[in-house]
């Protein structure tokens, strides 16, 4: 295990207006820096979660077949066998979550395995010895983006993803577990592959019900006395297919934009103005955040394959921010945009000014990225979001620390917009 100090700086308590300069506040100016753990630096998995897997009250993190035990993530356990993976190839775990299937109290392990391989959940055996229960919770798992979230309203969460060329989501039983989910399709049958990259969810047109995204539109969530019928497609354009997708009222207009990476093995990070057209019809306007060239960004910063977005309030100011970072490997040392460049992993901070709207960009580290999942969440429960990530290059949590410095020390510390 390596922990590291990263060196990043960057700050939370400060209004920021014109996009380039501060107007200082009365609240203390804060650095905040990211200390480094490095479980492992084989190749398991390309994604990682949390959940409490000893029912301690801390919170642990899982990847591929482990879980590490929280808060210092020095202590491994194998869940299922483990394996590992030759870096040049991939894994048999594209993605980890978290939850009480069997409503025991304890936290079990959902893994997701290579896109259109089947996802299985771990029956935690509290605190026993031995391997953990194999549970089949869908035979064939379509896309590289699925997620993990209660997109139905009933508190629970359901896999979100496509199988078989159909759009829609997959849920347990809760009253029996143990059984194979079921798979609600929302949309008719398509040409969507297990490969397909693009896939979020969040409230596009405001109604309250979360909608469903893809690369190529939103398909809007009907109400509950149309439950079963499929969902209505709107035609939209949100670039080649990258990531996760995100539904957020970015400039803080009242309704939701999207936000997402352009393309999985290229370049590009974006957010998608929600603008309606004289018909009353909702499009979307495109806003470069990265591109291919440093100049795309207003702060010279580029990097490609985006393969993972999250969105959380990072610095506690009431806004959500956008991590994300370049997928180291994706397809070898040679197959896809700079695959030798730094594996950067940042965060984007969002500040709406009387400007417009800009993301602050602050790396976190430069030599782990993201795979394609990237997880940002209070791992070590002290009130401050760290980033948690499983990859080619390992496993690892980026645990966010504070300190509180001069308005001249955080000014230094600050971004510097390209000189034009």
């Amino acid at each position: 295990m390596v922990i590291k100090q990263t060196a990043l700086v960057f700050a939370a308590a400060s209004l920021w207006f014109g996009f380039g300069t501060s107007v200082l506040t009365a609240e203390d100016h804060v650095l905040r820096t990211f200390k480094k753990i490095k479980m492992t630096d084989k190749f398991y998995s390309e994604g990682m979660y949390y959940g409490d897997f000893n029912n301690d009250g801390k919170t642990d993190v899982t990847a591929g077949p482990f879980w590490y035990e929280g808060p210092e993530f020095n202590t491994v356990s194998e869940f299922r066998p483990a394996k590992e993976f030759d870096p040049h190839g991939y894994s048999d775990a594209f993605f980890s979550f978290a939850a009480d299937f069997n409503g025991d109290g304890w936290s079990d392990p959902l893994v997701i395995g290579f896109p259109g391989a089947a996802a299985h959940w771990y029956e935690n055996p509290q605190g026993k010895p031995g391997p953990w229960k194999q549970n089949l919770a869908l035979a064939i798992v379509d896309n590289e983006s699925p997620g993990f979230a209660d997109i139905t309203g009933d508190g629970k969460p359901e896999l979100i993803c496509h199988t078989d060329g159909y759009l829609g989501y997959a849920e347990p039983d809760w009253k029996d577990p143990s059984k194979p989910w079921s798979f609600h399709q929302i949309s008719a049958k398509g040409g969507w592959g297990k490969f397909q990259h693009g896939m979020g969810f969040g409230d596009v047109n405001g109604d309250r019900r979360t909608d469903f995204l893809m690369r190529e539109g939103w398909w809007e969530q009907p109400a509950a006395d149309k439950a079963g019928e499929p969902w209505a497609y709107h035609k939209a354009e949100f670039g080649g297919g990258g990531a996760q997708m995100q539904a957020y009222d970015v400039d803080g207009d009242g309704d939701n934009d999207v936000i997402t990476s352009l393309q999985a093995h290229g370049f590009g990070l974006a957010w998608f103005e929600h603008v309606k057209n004289d018909a009353g019809e909702i499009t979307f306007q495109q806003h470069l955040i990265t591109g291919s060239k440093p100049e795309d960004n207003k702060y010279g910063v580029k990097f490609s394959q985006l393969h993972a977005v999250d969105l959380v309030d990072m610095d506690g100011d009431g806004v959500k921010d956008i991590v994300t970072g370049k997928r180291y490997w994706a397809h070898g040392p040679s197959g896809d945009a700079e695959p030798a460049a730094p594996a950067v992993l940042y965060w984007f901070k969002l500040v709406r000014g009387p400007s417009g709207v800009d993301f602050i960009p602050y790396e976190i580290d430069n030599d782990s990225g993201v795979g394609t999942q990237v997880i940002a969440a209070d791992v070590t429960n002290d009130g401050l979001i760290d980033v948690i990530v499983g990859n080619k290059k390992g496993h690892f949590v980026f645990i966010q620390q504070t300190q509180k410095v001069s308005p001249e020390e955080w000014q230094e510390a600050q971004p510097k917009p390209l000189q034009k």
